[in-house]
């Protein structure tokens, strides 16, 4: 690696600020505010909208979309699709 082109990889904590959540980890994202971790060490923190602990899979509050349904819904607008002859 040529030195000095490279950002900085430092430990960062990442925070979900709807879910609560926090990890420590290391990147290369810039956080402009800082946080005391549990060992004492101030680290830079970049807050994010979604993390395992707000997304809708991962909570289990998804939506399950009914694929039948608007394949149904599909066919009864625009009729079936006419079968082809295998020979």
């Amino acid at each position: 690696m040529k030195p000095g082109i490279h950002p900085a990889y430092r430990p960062v904590v990442f925070r979900d600020k709807v879910g609560g959540l926090t990890f420590l980890s290391r990147s290369t994202a810039a956080g402009d505010r800082t946080v005391t971790w549990t060992d004492g060490t101030r680290y830079p923190v970049v807050d994010v909208e979604v993390s395992a602990a707000s997304h809708p899979f991962y909570t289990g509050t998804a939506r399950v979309l009914d694929t039948a349904g608007r394949v149904e819904l599909f066919h009864r607008r625009y009729g079936s699709a006419p079968a082809t002859a295998k020979g």
